[in-house]
This record gives structure tokens, sequence and C-alpha cells, in this order.
């Protein structure tokens, strides 16, 4: 897989779950909300048939924004109910803080079943001379038309009283769209025309965007409904769901690159992300339709690795399954060399290895060919998290180890054993001298670089003694057997290929810290955010050419 798909993948899955995700928490109405007890709705996007077949993505939220309201409500425990409530508010107000629109007053009353917006094409005029400008399409259901045509009326009345006099009026093929020209020759990303067709009110960015989408409803063979590709990734999800996402990766991997044509037109891979609601959270499932490879691989497991045995229930972060080396050559294989994403996979593995100066994946992946599990845990020092590795042995672990020792002997360590709650461990150390304060007085230190452990089936690894002892001990109170990660694999299927897991509520301070940037998106899904306890992700192998991944966003609503 090129690069520009994979990062396609992962840009789409991002888009889907977080703003999709953070938007249905507030966006909501109809009749009783215990229909979305069941997931959400079985119907498709209706506005698709104004999207363009070639179309890089779209978005569409399938229930109403006070169905999901009340949803929330009816989940939630009495004493969060009003806090709740309080933050669905806050975020419809800071969206539509620069509109001038009262929501309740001008959009509620109007407001239908079907909220979509899509990315229509990346170059609108084809005209590669001025770049590349890319067509927007909002398409917001109406349960009363004259209601919808009532609001953009009376729009477009204070835009003129307030000096706006470029608004011009076209009837096109029976729909009276209506826009404001624009001043300069930019490409536009705000939704300047609008036109009420069928029942849905369409809002673009220009006005030839508009009209396409007219175009694409009168002929069918143009609009995405129709498409083949489409109608085979909505197959991928038939359970109920209150969004769906659909991207054409080579397509949307231009538009992320402002490209004005995909730079790999030949390759066909499409994915979708169906957004369900769960009573404790929200599940995300994904499916991907055009990877090489094998139709079918079945998922590898049917319950949780014995190396999970071994993570402490405090893990801020772990990942569990199988033939850590084969996992790792599919990763290594699917990214393009020498691109950035490569590169932050490399950095990622540096950080990894650097504290035991090894190769990761020539010393350690490779002889790892069953079971295994990797977990960061809190540093009782409170400095960065210390790690804990864990594998099932084989025929290569034995060499692996004296090969690991012998390292860590050449880059100038002791290599001895040491005694550990009741058993003994093999650490890698050397003496150091610090000095005492401004006292001329020095004491002995010994750094310990790295820790490993033999115990029956498996072998652990551990960055410190510390964490080697928090390993140990965890057999009493294993992760696995939590309450929490049960909540957090609850949802997610029981065949699969292993698990990722992240403890939001340890990791958001760490990750905000490496990464700033969290924060301004942490604003814009601050629901999902104030109340998300985990994320957890599994996959599930491939079935007739389609790569399925789950992802479970644990809420803790009750």
């Amino acid at each position: 897989m090129k690069l520009r798909s994979l990062f396609s993948l992962l840009a789409a899955t991002a888009i889907a779950l977080l703003t999709v995700a953070g938007v249905s928490l507030y966006w909501i109405l109809a009749q009783s909300p215990l229909q979305l007890l069941q997931g959400g709705v079985k119907r498709e996007p209706a506005a698709a048939v104004f999207v363009p077949k070639q179309s890089p993505v779209m978005l569409s939220l399938l229930v109403k924004p006070e169905r999901l309201e009340a949803f929330a409500e009816l989940t939630a425990a009495p004493q969060n109910r009003r806090r709740s409530g309080q933050e669905l508010k806050d975020v419809e107000k800071s969206l539509l803080a620069n509109t001038g629109l009262n929501y309740e007053r001008e959009i509620r009353p109007w407001l239908g079943d079907e909220i979509t917006l899509a990315v229509t094409s990346l170059d609108f005029d084809r005209d590669r001379s001025n770049g590349a400008k890319p067509g927007y399409l909002l398409a917001v259901q109406a349960k009363d038309r004259e209601l919808a045509k009532e609001f953009l009326q009376l729009s477009y009345s204070q835009q003129a009283l307030s000096g706006a006099s470029d608004l011009t009026f076209e009837d096109y093929k029976g729909a009276n769209l209506i826009y404001k020209r624009p001043r300069s020759a930019e490409v536009n990303t705000n939704f300047l025309a609008s036109a009420v067709v069928a029942d849905f009110v369409l809002f673009a960015n220009d006005p030839r965007v508009l009209r396409d989408a007219i175009n694409n409803v009168q002929v069918a063979d143009l609009n995405l409904k129709n498409a083949s590709n489409y109608r085979e990734a909505l197959k991928t999800s038939p359970e109920p769901r209150i969004a769906i996402a659909y991207g054409n990766l080579p397509a949307l991997s231009a538009w992320i690159a402002n490209l004005p044509i995909p730079e790999t037109p030949e390759i066909t891979q499409v994915l979708t992300v169906s957004l369900s609601l769960k009573s404790q959270g929200l599940v995300a499932q994904t499916a991907l339709v055009g990877v090489p490879g094998r139709d079918t691989e079945p998922p590898t497991l049917s319950q949780p690795v014995g190396a999970l045995a071994y993570v402490p229930a405090n893990s801020i972060v772990t990942a569990a399954g199988t033939n850590l080396n084969q996992f790792w050559q599919q990763v290594a294989k699917g990214i393009e060399a020498n691109s950035p994403l490569q590169q932050v996979l490399n950095q990622a593995v540096s950080r990894l290895q650097e504290p035991l100066g090894v190769d990761l994946p020539k010393d350690v992946f490779a002889w790892v060919e069953d079971e295994y599990s990797l977990a960061a845990v809190p540093n009782l020092e409170e400095g960065d998290p210390d790690w804990i590795f864990i594998a099932k042995k084989t025929p290569k672990t034995e060499a692996a180890i004296a090969h690991l020792d012998e390292l860590a002997q050449s880059q100038g360590y002791s290599v001895g054993n040491l005694p550990l709650l009741k058993t003994e461990v093999t650490a890698w150390t050397k003496l150091k001298t610090a000095s005492l304060g401004d006292r001329n007085l020095a004491r002995l230190e010994a750094e310990v670089r790295g820790v490993h452990l033999d115990t029956g089936d498996y072998v652990i690894f551990a960055t410190s003694v510390e964490a080697m002892s928090q390993a140990i001990a965890a057999l009493d109170e294993p992760l696995v057997q939590s309450r929490k990660f049960q909540q957090a694999i609850a949802a997610l299927p029981a065949e699969n290929d292993g698990y990722f897991y992240l403890d939001w509520n340890q990791s958001e301070p760490l990750i905000e810290a490496k990464f700033p940037g969290v924060r301004v998106v942490g604003f814009a899904i601050k629901p999902i955010l104030n109340n998300l306890r985990s994320l957890t992700l599994s996959s599930e192998g491939a079935q007739a050419g389609i790569r399925r991944t789950t992802a479970y966003f644990n809420l803790g609503v009750r």
C-alpha cells in the first residue's frame, strides 16, 4: 500500500472517529431514543445522490441531534445528566458562535434526520493554471421545506441589509440557486451558495458545485449512490449506525495534499467507517476494500493472549497479539521507503529501543513468533513511563536472549542476577558515581539499562527494576482481569488479531505534553474527551478482500 493511501486511511479514520463522533453527541432529535439502544438506524445516506461518484470523502450523520441528546440523558447516571446537558449546550454555542445563528429558534424547527458533508471534487473549475480548488457540499435534510426556505430567505435578507448587494438568484433545472459572488479568485471554503432541492437544503462553496450536485441527481450514473465501489463498501457495515464515513483513498490523499488529481489513479481503495452507539460509549467499525494480499485471513485469536497476565492493571498503553515478527514485516513493507510516515515509525521504534541499546526489529521482533504484549506503566519516580515487554518462548528465544546479553556487555554493562520478589532476574547494570550536593563527596550508584526474566512459558523484559516488579506482581491483579479492561473490550468481536488499549485518564497529560496540538483537537470534541475512559482497537483479519477493524470509545456514561 502506497504512502498516500495509508496516510489517507489514517486521516479518514481520524475524521470519522473524532469529528463525526464529536458532532453526534450533541446534534440530535426525533422520536424515542430507545431505538438507538440497538446502535442506530439501518438507512444509508440519502444525500449520496447529490455527491459525484469520484468524491474523495463523504461524512453523514443519520439521526437528528436531539435524539442523540435524549439517548445520552437516558443512559447517563442521574448525577451526570445536568453536566452532560450543559456540555452539549456549550459545544452548540461554540459551533455557532461566529454565525449569528440561533439553533433552537432558526435551525431546529426544520432540521431533518440527515446531515451530510462531502468533498465533491479536487478541482471544480478544472483549470490547472489556478491551482486546486476543491468543491465542498453540505446537504441538510429538511422535515419542513417551507420553514427551510424561510430560514434561507431570512439569512440572505440580513446579508442584503448589511450591504451584501452581490447576491445572485438563478433558476437551474427547476431549482432556485442563491449565491454570493466571491470578491477574489481565491478558493472559498465557506458555504456561499445554497438551494432547496427535494427535501434537502444544499450549501456549497461555489455555484458550480451546486449545479453539479443537481446534475448528479438527474443522471444516475454520475452520483455516488449508484457507484459500484460505494455499494460494495456499504455492504461491509449492515449493522445499525448513527453516522457513516466513506473515503476514496487515492482521491482523499490528493485532497489532503491539495492536488488537482490523485497521484495513483490506478489504485482502487475504499474505506468506510460506521459509527454505532452503545450504552457505555461509541463503536466505530472500519472496512478497507482493495488492499493487496490474501482475500481471506481469518482472525488468529478467540480470547486474550496469555502474555497479558503480566501486564499490571495500571497500564497506560497496552498492545497484545501474536507473531510480532510477521506483523512488523507487514507494516514495514506496506510503507513507502524514505517516506515521512516511515520516518515517524522509525522514530517511534527508536524511542523504545534507545533505553535498551538494541535494534528492536532485528534483535527482538525477529524471534517473537507467538504471543506477545507490550505495555507502558507509570514510573514510580513520576518520570517518563517505563516499558514492559512479554513474549511467549519459542525455540529461538534462548539464543536471542543470549545475544541481547552479549550486546549489553559490549556496551560496557555488567550482566548479572539479582533477587526480586521471591524470584531471580537478570539485570544489565553499570556502576557510576554521583555527587552529594555541594560537598566534595560522592556515592556509588548502579545504572540499570534493562531487566529480563525467564518465567515458565514466557520471557519478560523491562526498562527498570521497578517496572519488572510491577510485571511480577501483576499475576495477582492483571490488567486482563480488571473491570475496566473487560468493559473496554466488551463491544469488540471475540475473534480478533489482538488489542491496542489506551487508558485515557492516565495518558491524556502525557499525550498533551508530547503533542500540544492535541489540545486544539480536544476542544472540538470536548464532550467526548471529558467522559472518555479508554480507547480500544482490534483488527479482525480479512474476508473477501475486505480488512476490518473495530474501535471502542468507552465513555463511562453510567
